[in-house]
């Protein structure tokens, strides 16, 4: 068994990196942990945990910022934000359930380490978007900043883009700043019950392109439906189509409106108020449907075309036999399948071969992650081989766990 290596300052961080790159020993980099079954099993015992670096440093409502270490606890920030009525708008998920963990356990350096966006990513962005600047230990030991504390910031190069999910592969960091922005006044979700997939990404795709700033669609067959916390999308004997809408009390009641005139040929409808709406789309952020102690099935994170969701959700539930729903518009598909040899990997990425997208599998067991490859492997492969070397030339940081190696 490795040694456990637990900071408390940058600068012990710093100097047990150093430590790590002379004695080339490799690092298994965590925070709280929940998102270590995602990739390759670790190819070290030797832990680097970050969750001590916990506190958030800066806040600043007035400029939209702030600025906290890696381990500071998501629930925390929000719990900060809360009371300047502020958030953080890509959503960020809990995976925690998912995985097999308690909620509310998920750091802001593994959300932006593994880029992790919710069902705002439509109308606001994604992690990257709202990622301002940072601090870190490269895989040499140095320590190096990026980018800056300000909305507008074009100083250097945007290393933000790079280190958002590049899973601890490059470097560890030390400090984040996040750009953050004001609450919605009202939420209000629009449901249009028994569309089949073809239906919904027509439905979808007809809202997103409306002047009613939708911020949030998606699309649950039965199944995924009834097992919704909420009474209404639960009581649901067929597919239920979820549209959001955020903003002003008197804009939000004339968008719903609006929107519910401009799909009535889809079906009945019913809306979703404020509690039960924050509620719906936290249950599709982190991915409850296939959460639980009792499905021990595999996870897949497939991203396509939004116009290509429905009919490429259509073939993989077809091929896997597994259950899915609808996120992102139709960009985002959740599927959950029987384990098997290889959580039906081969049948995935044929499937998403025919589009241009791309297919994690965020949940397995070790033995399918030692033998199927996680992430896919990107046409610039060897480009990031050569950004893994220029940050990391001895592979000291989480060794193995993207794309051979990467």
């Amino acid at each position: 068994m490795g040694d456990a290596f637990a900071p408390e300052t940058s600068e012990q961080l710093q100097e047990t990196v150093a430590w790590a790159v002379d004695a080339e020993v490799p690092l298994e980099v965590i925070g709280c942990g929940t998102k270590r079954g995602i990739g390759a099993p670790s190819a070290t015992d030797h832990i680097l945990d970050v969750s001590r670096l916990s506190d958030i440093q800066s806040y600043q409502p007035e400029e939209l910022i702030l600025t906290a270490e890696p381990g500071t606890k998501l629930v925390e920030i929000e719990a900060a934000l809360v009371q300047s009525r502020q958030q953080m708008a890509f959503e960020p998920a809990d995976l925690g359930p998912l995985m097999g963990y308690a909620a509310e356990q998920g750091t802001l350096g593994g959300v932006i380490g593994c880029n992790l966006s919710g069902p705002r990513r439509i109308q606001a962005g994604a992690v990257r978007d709202h990622f301002l600047g940072f601090s870190a230990v490269s895989g040499r030991g140095e320590l190096f900043k990026s980018g800056g504390k300000v909305v507008k910031n074009v100083t250097g190069y945007d290393l933000c883009k790079l280190m958002c999910g590049s899973w601890g592969t490059l470097a560890v960091m030390t400090e984040i700043c996040v750009k953050v922005l004001p609450m919605p006044d009202r939420t209000r979700t629009v449901l249009i019950f028994g569309c089949s997939l073809e239906q919904a990404g027509a439905a979808m795709t007809r809202a997103l392109q409306s002047p009613y700033e939708v911020s949030g669609a998606a699309h649950l067959p039965a199944y995924v439906a009834a097992k919704s916390r909420v009474e209404l999308v639960s009581k649901a004997t067929e597919g239920v189509t979820a549209l959001r809408i955020e903003g002003t009390d008197v804009s939000v009641d004339y968008r719903c409106e609006m929107l519910l005139k401009e799909l009535i040929e889809f079906g009945e409808s019913e809306e979703l108020h404020t509690a039960n709406s924050q509620s719906l789309w936290a249950e599709l952020r982190d991915v409850l449907p296939f959460a639980g102690s009792e499905d021990t099935r595999a996870v897949w994170k497939v991203s396509v075309p939004p116009a290509d969701g429905p009919r490429l959700a259509a073939g993989l539930a077809d091929a896997t036999d597994g259950n899915l729903y609808l996120d992102w518009g139709g960009g985002l598909i959740w599927l959950a399948v029987d384990e098997g040899d290889d959580a039906y990997a081969q049948i995935v990425r044929e499937t998403i071969d025919l589009s241009v997208g791309h297919s994690t599998l965020i949940r397995a067991s070790e033995a399918v992650r030692s033998k199927v490859s996680v992430f896919p492997k990107p046409a610039w492969a060897a480009l990031s081989q050569r950004i893994k070397e220029g940050f990391d030339p001895k592979s000291i940081l989480n060794p193995g766990r993207l794309v051979e190696g990467v």
